[in-house]
């Protein structure tokens, strides 16, 4: 069976053959159809990150596919695979069958295209929390949307527009606007267009992120979901205090029960092509070197090993 494995921290991964997994009572034993390849899975390679499964591992936090044993479900049905420890404590999905603990599954009704149940969790989950339950927005809002061809940036960016909001989505490249979600107008930054929004959106942190905040009204909001271009931000607090604009933290760990309850809706909104998770899909050989784009920013929406 092949898999791609870390040998060495913050060295690139490497295929190779492994044995094949024996499952135990209490188990699942799935069959891989897709593996994502997530920025969580560079942190954790990286060494730096607090969880480190023993080295060498199989990366692979999240992926999708279908059983092939389990104690409760049915041979064949479709699944996907996130928490458990899966490429956190115990070896994760970049593997073309994978066992798991019984609470890493989840059934996947109606079924989405396996690429897209490799990936949807986390955008889409967090898309719909920033924007209903920590920003709370309202039909007819203008929301600015940063990173709005990102993964994250994208599911926040159709969630608003499915909640009646005006939607602007900003992206750092020219060649990124043809990934701005269908009915969001895009733009790049720098070309900004001086109108004030009630809420934005900030996938991208670093240091221009309070400069961001200047395009929202007093007393608006700005929800901060990332920090892909820098971890620091500098306050000037009496400018932040006459600005007037709410800065909102969404950190998703705490999220995580709410983002499981909201999966199912959002599944059915997939099946259904309310909503979309642009993919790049690569095989078992490629996925070193689409990781790497990843590093770069080079890769639209998420990428996934497909099996």
């Amino acid at each position: 069976m092949r898999a791609l494995r870390i040998h060495d921290w913050g060295k690139d991964p490497v295929v190779e053959d492994i044995a094949e997994p024996v499952r135990e009572p209490g188990q699942v034993l799935v069959q891989v159809q897709a593996a994502a390849l997530a920025h969580l899975d560079l942190t954790v390679a990286s060494g730096n990150f607090a969880m480190k499964p023993p080295l060498p591992y199989t990366g692979g936090v999240e992926g999708s596919g279908v059983v092939l044993e389990a104690d409760d479900l049915e041979p064949g049905t479709q699944v996907m695979l996130r928490g458990g420890g899966l490429g956190l404590l115990r070896d994760g999905t970049w593997q073309e069958r994978v066992v798991v603990p019984r609470k890493a599954v989840t059934v996947l009704d109606p079924q989405l295209p396996a690429e897209v149940a490799a990936t949807f969790f986390v955008p889409m989950t967090t898309g719909s929390i920033v924007l209903h339950d920590v920003a709370k927005v309202q039909p007819g809002e203008k929301v600015a949307v940063v990173g709005a061809a990102g993964a994250v940036g994208a599911s926040v960016a159709q969630q608003a527009v499915l909640a009646g909001a005006e939607v602007t989505g900003f992206v750092g490249r020219e060649d990124q606007l043809a990934g701005v979600p269908a009915g969001v107008t895009g733009v790049a930054l720098g070309e900004e267009r001086g109108e004030e929004f009630d809420l934005l959106v900030d996938t991208l942190g670093g240091e221009g992120l309070i400069g961001r905040t200047g395009w929202v009204r007093k007393g608006g909001r700005a929800v901060v979901v990332g920090y892909v271009a820098g971890t620091e931000v500098t306050i000037d607090l009496p400018s932040w205090l006459l600005a007037d604009v709410a800065l909102l933290p969404v950190n998703m760990i705490r999220h995580e029960r709410r983002a499981r309850e909201l999966a199912p809706e959002l599944i059915r909104r997939l099946a259904a092509g309310e909503l979309g998770v642009a993919v790049e899909s690569v095989d078992l050989d490629n996925a070193a070197d689409a990781l790497e784009r990843m590093r770069s920013g080079h890769i639209r929406g998420r990428a996934v090993i497909t099996f």
